[in-house]
């Protein structure tokens, strides 16, 4: 794999690590709690677009003592290089579309079916750190974690894409409360309200991570594929009669593949 920007992952605070078929994308600015710019959007969706068949689990992690604290603070502050995120509000509809689509790019990718992705959250996950985490199939966060969406106590929105897989994790009154509150939720909430698969000591959380990795690719990558792709049409709504004909038309495709021998 490669980028078409070489140096795309150190100007987004990125770091990125392939072994066989796991990848782990790390947050590497510790200094500021992993905090977010638009280049980081842009390193993680050309991530994406660059990961290989071969990758069938992504691990996204955050350096240091916090998993992302959100966006850099230099977004609210506007300066002749760096316009912020208020400019959004003065560019034609079409073009702020178009630009907040592109930040979005970098998220979504994470929720499709051809890879598993694990969030290892520690410390602070706040606004964008909370949604990348959401953007992720699998959390496990460490007994310290701190989600938090705080984007509506700033006059903005969740607009990474975090709103939708919120309401699917916690229900929509929940995810009501967690937003227009802006509380913190720890971790054994995290955990009791299907925000997390689970959570452990913050010095286990590498080992716990690994471990469900490894698990994640013991089945056969096609019939993998297949099934997460099942369970996400279910949990995104499909009703009952769609989500059988939809294990029917999986299953033709995996036996007819299997006795083709293709796998």
């Amino acid at each position: 794999m490669t980028l078409a920007e070489p140096d795309l992952l150190q100007r987004g605070g990125l770091a990125l690590d392939v072994d066989g078929a796991r990848a782990t994308i790390t947050l590497s600015r510790p200094d500021s709690l992993n905090a977010q710019t638009p280049d980081t959007w842009a390193a993680l969706a050309a991530i994406g677009e660059s990961l290989g068949e071969g990758v069938r689990v992504v691990v996204v992690r955050g350096e240091g003592r916090a998993f992302s604290a959100g966006l850099d603070r230099s977004l609210f502050t506007p300066s002749p290089d760096r316009p912020g995120i208020a400019a959004l509000g003065t560019m034609p509809e079409d073009a702020a579309d178009l630009t907040i689509a592109g930040y979005q790019a970098g998220f979504s990718w994470l929720r499709d079916p051809a890879r598993v992705t694990v969030a290892a959250v520690q410390g602070h996950a706040i606004g964008g750190g909370f949604q990348l985490a959401l953007a992720c199939d699998l959390r496990v966060v460490a007994d310290d974690v701190q989600f938090c969406m705080a984007e509506p106590a700033l006059g903005i929105v969740p607009d990474l894409g975090g709103t939708f897989p919120l309401v699917r994790a916690v229900g929509y009154a929940r995810a009501v409360e967690i937003c227009l509150t802006g509380r913190r939720v720890g971790a054994a909430e995290a955990v009791q309200l299907g925000l997390a698969l689970r959570a452990v000591p913050a010095a286990e959380l590498d080992a716990a991570v690994d471990e469900l990795a490894t698990a994640l690719v013991s089945a056969p990558p096609k019939a993998a594929a297949e099934t997460l792709a099942l369970l996400s049409g279910v949990a995104d709504g499909l009703d009952p009669a769609a989500a059988l004909a939809a294990e029917r038309a999986a299953q033709i495709r995996r036996l007819r593949s299997l006795a083709a021998g293709t796998g």
